[in-house]
Formats: C-alpha cells, structure tokens, sequence
C-alpha cells in the first residue's frame, strides 16, 4: 500500500461504546503507516486495562483524564501527549464532565477495531447512557480477537479512588 497526500475533513461521527468518534485518517489513506480519529467522551468512559500491538499516543485536547499505564496513574490536562507503546498495559478515565481527545495508532490498526465496534452517529453528540452493554459481548470478545486486543484487567475505578 503506497501512502498518496491526501486532505482528510473531519469524518462522519460515530458512536464507540458510549462515545463520539470522528476518524480522521486510516490505514488505508496513509499506506498502513498510522491512524488517527478524535473522540469526544463522557464523565466516568473508560475502557478496560488492555493492550494491543499498535503503539498509540493520546493528545488531550478538552476536559481531564486519568491514564493508567501498566500500574502507574498520571493525572493529565489539556495540552498533554501520552505514548504508549504497543504491548504495554494501559487504560483511561474521563474525569471530567467529557473529554475530547486525538488518537494516533502507528502503525495504523487501532482505527480498525474502532470503526468495527461504531455504528453511525445519528446525531452529532454523545449518546445517552445504555441501560446494558453496547455492544453483545460475543460481538467485542471476536472483534478484539480479530485486532489483537486483549483485555489485562477492568476499566479503572473513579480516579479518587485510587491510592
């Protein structure tokens, strides 16, 4: 896969376990080399401690989060870049009323598993909170098989919580 210039305006929205996804480019527009979406989240989204063979960073652009990387916490703001390189246990967790954030998956793949777990937005904002799980969890368990998820642990708690 050759990568070409290319323009990419924000992509359509879709709603990723609870939150709004935008992609932004894909694998394929970049030759495999990354991916990248935005997504706005809501208070308390976080996904379980996991890892995948992507390395991906994470770039804060609205709200407050917690990042988990392997055991460690680190409170982050508006502004901060987080690498996390592929295989490395990590998670987050919106503390804030929503966050919005960047996600850049090198080499591209991450993108992939986001798309595949969306369904299209049907309004351009977060959905309401599920009274049960999003998504079937046969569904999630063979998509992130398919990815090379795998899920080390659950979501993080409440950030003050935490010890």
């Amino acid at each position: 896969m050759t990568p070409t210039p290319t323009i990419a305006p924000r992509g359509n929205p879709g709603w990723f376990l609870g939150t709004l996804c935008y992609p932004q480019l894909s694998g394929e527009q970049t030759g495999g080399r990354f991916g990248l979406w935005e997504a706005v989240m809501p208070r308390g989204a976080a996904p379980p401690l996991h890892t995948h063979p992507q390395d991906e960073t994470f770039y804060l652009l609205e709200g407050k989060v917690v990042v988990w990387l392997d055991s460690d916490r680190h409170a982050c703001e508006p502004g901060t870049a987080v690498f996390v390189p592929g295989g490395v246990p990590h998670a987050f967790r919106v503390e804030s009323d929503t966050a919005r954030m960047l996600f850049l998956s090198t080499p591209a793949g991450i993108e992939e598993y986001v798309r595949a777990l969306s369904e299209p937005a049907a309004w351009p904002w977060l959905q309401p909170p599920a009274d049960g799980p999003r998504v079937p969890r046969e569904r999630l368990e063979a998509v992130e098989r398919l990815h090379g998820v795998v899920r080390v642990g659950p979501p993080p708690t409440d950030a003050k919580e935490e010890t």
